[in-house]
């Protein structure tokens, strides 16, 4: 028996507001569950009886809160769907002032749908039909899915779109600051693969709009281009390249280049691929730029797999099930039909869906292969385990069974960019963000080797500073990077990963003995002896000495590269020139006090200078990127 949808609906006519049209009224109203309890994420339909207009949409907030202004009087159907509970449509009357509507949805009835909400028969949490569609996280063309998304522009601009705010969030960043050699010889920090920054600073700035400071992470930045560094040879699954030049931005310092090459890899040689893609089909999933997005990226990587992979589909709205059992490669048209089913809407629950992607990967593991989970989200999580100390000890948990998690960024007004950067980290894998189906291809086509195939992992550096050629040092980007200098040796300690193909670059802004360094010192100490002074028989030579370590993608044990440095400062070179463009351009977006004289202008010509053989145009591009960037600072600058 279909379950029935109650709503109680209360008009109240209030006296109209000077400011709102003659004619027209204000609907606001709250929806809750049998229980009372508030429902976020529910899409609200305002659809005129009459056809003469558009229906009008919007989600409910965090409070189950929604509210449309400036609706003509007269007659309409509002419908209520979320996933896992009964589609409900009321008749309402829109009047002159405001008028206030109480909904209530009752939970699904099991003849009704099988859902990925907590009423539905699921059988060890897992979906137990997938024939039908999946709708509003629903299993199933239901009576209960929700609309689709309306339209661009559909929405009118006196719509409070409830859930649609500019909620982004992201971690605070402190630059790292200049260091004496004298109190701080060493310098020790995670190598840091990801690249989603760039392309989330490049959303900001394709929409006319300056990234928040905090957006910005440098180091993602330099890590978004391939550099020309040497290939590995012998056992080592990459290579180490040292360099030494004039810093752009400072005439009297200089900067150190720490470039490695990962091996690459070709397609033939790809391991068996075990893969669980686990989506977060929400209602905050809805937008073009989300959901959409990703299922479009998972077909073309679907049209890369061989008989020898595996993938599953696992989605989590209010619950969690498996919409695709692990299927081998060679069966596209099964895996194509569950990603076309694939529809948004409902709460967000990720810590349950991680939990069940992780038990897939792990029942169909491969043993010298690719086993990784692959989330696709906004990182939104408003049910379930949504505390980030939680999820990120999950994750911590799953990773021992030798299970990578990648995460792909989507979306915007709502990112929650700092959940899933921590994910990722947790989770030994990468984060990247997908603004656009080029930057899917990127990602999960063009350099599945490097998103996917892990070469080396706990990859950590360490620097030690010769104080003969050396008064202080500061590290640019990596802030959440950043290890103590006992980590380096500490095998638990986890650190970052390297996939094949990838190049990872690290600067080093170096200020040389004699040149004034304006660092807040202490008094002197009374109990111990000053600073100590060099070693007699030292190779005066050095400017410093790097030192990696990093361990097999299967190993517990680490193994010790080290690298000198000499010091002798060359012209620019075509790696550490445009990597110095990069820097420079996040410098000025974060503001950063340690840009000293560098410009927009300074980091076009930088990039023109040094830009290279650029096949796919991404250096190109990235020259527009800074002369946009300097277009709009300019804009803000006079509007002020």
């Amino acid at each position: 028996m279909r379950a029935l949808a109650l709503a109680t609906v209360v008009c109240l006519a209030l006296a109209a507001s000077p400011s709102a049209q003659k004619g027209a009224g204000t609907l606001t109203g709250v929806v809750k569950d049998a229980a009372g309890a508030v429902l976020p994420g529910v899409t609200v339909t305002l659809s005129p009886t009459n056809g003469a207009r558009s229906p009008l949409t919007t989600v409910t907030d965090v409070k189950g809160e929604f509210t449309f202004q400036n609706v003509p009087a007269g007659a309409y159907d509002l419908t209520a769907a979320l996933a896992g509970f009964s589609r409900l449509t009321r008749r309402v009357t829109v009047r002159e002032g405001t008028s206030a509507v109480s909904l209530t949805l009752q939970i699904a009835g099991v003849a009704e749908t099988v859902t990925v909400g907590n009423a539905s028969p699921i059988v060890g949490g897992r979906i137990s039909a997938v024939a039908g569609g999946v709708v509003g996280g629903v299993v199933g063309g239901l009576a209960g899915a929700p609309p689709p998304p309306p339209p661009p522009g559909s929405v009118s601009p006196g719509i409070r779109r409830g859930g649609q705010f500019n909620t982004e969030a992201y971690d605070r960043i402190e630059d790292n600051p200049f260091r004496l050699v004298t109190q701080d010889p060493l310098s020790t920090f995670s190598i840091d693969v990801d690249t989603a920054s760039y392309a989330n600073v490049r959303r900001f700035l394709n929409t006319g709009a300056l990234p928040p400071p905090d957006a910005v992470r440098i180091e993602e930045l330099i890590n978004y281009f391939r550099f020309e560094y040497p290939r590995p040879s012998g056992a080592v699954p990459f290579s180490v390249t040292t360099e030494l030049a004039p810093c752009p931005w400072n005439g009297k310092h200089k900067l150190a280049l720490i470039g490695l090459q990962a091996k690459p890899i070709d397609t033939e040689s790809m391991p068996a691929r075990n893969l669980v893609f686990l989506l977060d089909v929400s209602g905050s999933m809805m937008p073009s730029d989300k959901l959409p997005l990703v299922k479009t990226a998972m077909r073309m990587l679907v049209d890369t797999l061989t008989e020898r992979d595996r993938i599953a589909i696992v989605v989590y709205a209010g619950a969690s099930g498996v919409v695709l059992p692990s299927t081998t490669g060679d069966r596209k048209d099964r895996i194509h039909e569950a990603i076309a089913r694939l529809e948004a809407g409902g709460s967000t629950n990720g810590g349950a869906g991680i939990t069940l992607a992780y038990q897939i990967a792990q029942e169909q593991f491969v043993k010298k292969g690719i086993n990784r989970v692959i989330l696709a989200t906004d990182g939104d999580f408003n049910v379930g385990v949504t505390n980030q100390g939680d999820l990120t000890r999950l994750i911590e948990e799953k990773r021992e069974s030798g299970i990578f998690l990648s995460v792909l960024g989507v979306g915007t007004g709502n990112v929650k960019d700092s959940t899933m950067e921590k994910l990722a980290d947790k989770g030994n894998g990468n984060y990247a963000y997908l603004d656009s189906l080029h930057e899917a291809r990127k990602v999960l086509v063009h350099e599945a080797g490097a998103t996917l195939v892990t070469v080396a992992k706990d990859v950590k550096i360490q620097v030690e500073f010769n104080p003969v050629n050396v008064a202080g040092y500061r590290l640019i980007g990596y802030e959440n990077r950043v290890l103590r200098n006992e980590d380096f040796n500490n095998d638990r300690k986890d650190a970052g990963e390297i996939g094949a193909g990838h190049t990872v670059t690290a600067l080093y802004e170096i200020v040389p003995i004699g040149v004034p360094l304006d660092v807040p010192g202490v008094d002197p100490l009374k109990y111990q002896r000053p600073a100590p002074r060099p070693q007699d028989g030292i190779a005066r030579d050095e400017l410093m000495t790097v030192k990696l370590r990093y361990k097999a993608p299967d190993g517990d044990t680490s193994k010790l590269i080290s690298v000198p440095l000499k010091n002798r400062a060359g012209e620019l070179s075509p790696n550490v020139g445009f990597a110095a463009a990069v820097a420079e351009f996040g410098m000025l977006l974060r503001k950063s006090e340690h840009r000293g004289s560098a410009t927009f202008s300074d980091a076009v010509a930088l990039a023109q200078k040094f830009r290279g053989a650029d096949p796919d145009g991404y250096r190109a591009e990235f020259v527009r990127l800074v002369e946009l960037a300097e277009a709009l600072r300019r804009q803000t600058t006079a509007s002020r």
